[in-house]
C-alpha cells in the first residue's frame, strides 16, 4: 500500500513517551516528515534512536518546555524554516494533571499548573504554527480531549483534568471554525491507555485496573497505537471533509 503520509510536514509534540512517541513513530512508518519535541532530552533522543533503528527519520527539538512561549516558537520555527510550512500538528504532550477533588484542590499549586499543562500549552503550539499551517493550505490539527471531557471518575479526583480537557474539546471546535477551509481541527479522546505516565500514577495496576477493566466493553486497556491509527487518518487526506469532529477511542467506554 502507499504510504498515507507522504509529502506530509509533521509536528508531533511529546514524543518522548506514550502516546506522542506511538504517533510520532507511525507517521514516519507512513511517510511523514516528522519534526518532534519533549521537555526530556534523553526520552526525545531515544524515540530519535528508535526511529533510526527501524530505517526512519524523526527530527527532534529538544529540551522543549511547551508552557514556554519562547521554546514553542523556537520548536515551530525550526520546522517552518527548513520546510517552509507545516501540514499537520500533533498536540500530543501534557503535563500530568494534579489529582484531586473540589474539597482538596489547591488554586495555585495543582488547579493552575493542571489547566496550563493540559490546554496552554496546546493554545501556544496551535498559535505558532498558525500562519505555516495556513500556507500549507490543507492542514490538520490534532489535539487531545478525553473520556475525561465526558464523564467523571469514581477512582481519582478529576475536577482540573476533567475541566483541562473539557477546555481542549471546546478550543478545538473553534479552531475547526476559524481555520476552515484551510485547516481542519479534531480531537480525540482516549480512555486509558498503557503509558509509563499512567503506570506511574497507579491507573493500570490493581483494584483500580480492575474497576477500569469492568466498565471497558472491549476489556483492555489501550496501546499508544490504537491512538495512533487514529491520527494517522485524522493527518491524511483520507478525512479531508473532517473539522471539528471528536474520536472517541476508548474500547466502549463513552458507549456503556
Amino acid at each position: 500500500m502507499p504510504q498515507r503520509l507522504n509529502d506530509k510536514i509533521a509536528l508531533v509534540t511529546g514524543i518522548g513517551a506514550g502516546i506522542g512517541q506511538g504517533i510520532a513513530m507511525m507517521f514516519a512508518r507512513e511517510g511523514a516528515t516528522v519534526i518532534g519535541c519533549d521537555i526530556d532530552p534523553q526520552s526525545a533522543l531515544a524515540t530519535v534512536q528508535a526511529a533510526a533503528a527501524e530505517g526512519l527519520t524523526i527530527t527532534s527539538v529538544h529540551p522543549c518546555d511547551l508552557t514556554r512561549p519562547a521554546d514553542v516558537q523556537r520548536y515551530v520555527q525550526t520546522a517552518a524554516d527548513r520546510h517552509g510550512r507545516i501540514d499537520v500538528l500533533v498536540n500530543a504532550a501534557a503535563i500530568a494533571p494534579h489529582m484531586a477533588t473540589v474539597a482538596a484542590m489547591d488554586y495555585r499549586s495543582q488547579w493552575t499548573p493542571t489547566l496550563v499543562g493540559e490546554v496552554d500549552l496546546v493554545f501556544l503550539a496551535t498559535q505558532a504554527a498558525w500562519p505555516y499551517l495556513l500556507k500549507s493550505g490543507k492542514a490538520s490539527i490534532i489535539n487531545f480531549a478525553s473520556v475525561s471531557a465526558f464523564r467523571g471518575s469514581t477512582n481519582f479526583g478529576m475536577l482540573a483534568h476533567c475541566a483541562g480537557k473539557a477546555a481542549v474539546l471546546g478550543m478545538t471546535r473553534q479552531l475547526a471554525v476559524e481555520g476552515g477551509p484551510l485547516i481542519r481541527a479534531n480531537t480525540i479522546s482516549p480512555g486509558l491507555v498503557v503509558t509509563p505516565a499512567t503506570d506511574s500514577a497507579g491507573g493500570t495496576q490493581g483494584a483500580i485496573r480492575e474497576n477500569l477493566l469492568a466498565r471497558i466493553p472491549m476489556k483492555r486497556l489501550g496501546r499508544p497505537e490504537d491512538i495512533a491509527w487514529c491520527a494517522v487518518f485524522l493527518a491524511s487526506d483520507e478525512s479531508s471533509w473532517i473539522t471539528g469532529a471528536n474520536f472517541p477511542v476508548d474500547g466502549g467506554v463513552l458507549a456503556a
